[in-house]
């Protein structure tokens, strides 16, 4: 019983020792991402990812989709996309959503994507309420619905995280002529 116990307690010490080194791993990762220093970045997020960090596992989608510290891989970063999205990581789940959308590193579904972007905007994600008014507004993936899409492209506009930026490159394209902008910006009042 003792052995057991022992057992037990050795296996969940690494366990948290895991954990805890996957989160220094991240943070590392994280502070050199942010300072666009990819090359370095890179290692200590894929070291964390691989050891199921959902956000390391996001930020190596993102590195392997604009290829940053490493070469250019849509299927990779679907995958690891896929992995933090699993885990409920709204960014992910958003960021799956866009490669179905697109076809980038997996077939195209658009109804596959709108799935994926209700989910994430269920969790207040900025991008995926836009995405999501889009699908709307457009019928794609979705029935269009004038009102569903204005409720959704208001919801973006107005998210504490990243709505103020959604409302400037929206102006900004407007500004340059493009009427998709013109359009969303006339139905939400802005």
């Amino acid at each position: 019983m003792k052995k057991q116990l022992l057992f037990l307690l050795f296996a969940f010490m690494g366990l948290t020792a895991s954990a805890q080194s996957a989160d220094k791993l991240y943070e590392e990762g994280k502070t050199l991402y942010d300072a666009k220093n990819y090359t370095a970045a890179f290692p200590k997020l894929k070291a964390a990812a691989e050891k199921g960090h959902k956000k390391a596992q996001y930020r190596l989608g993102r590195c392997y989709e604009k290829g940053r510290g490493t070469a250019e891989d849509e299927k990779l970063a679907f995958q690891w996309y896929e992995k933090s999205a699993a885990q409920g990581y709204a960014k992910a789940i958003y960021e799956l959503g866009d490669c179905y959308k697109d076809g980038d590193g997996v077939q195209k579904d658009r109804k596959k994507a709108v799935e994926l972007f209700k989910k994430a905007a269920a969790m207040e994600n900025a991008e995926a309420e836009y995405a999501l008014g889009k699908a709307y507004l457009r019928g794609k993936g979705i029935a269009a619905d004038q009102a569903q899409a204005k409720k959704w492209l208001k919801r973006a506009v107005s998210n504490e995280k990243g709505g103020k930026e959604i409302l400037a490159d929206l102006r900004k394209d407007a500004a340059e002529g493009d009427e998709d902008a013109k359009e969303i910006l006339k139905l939400i009042g802005k």
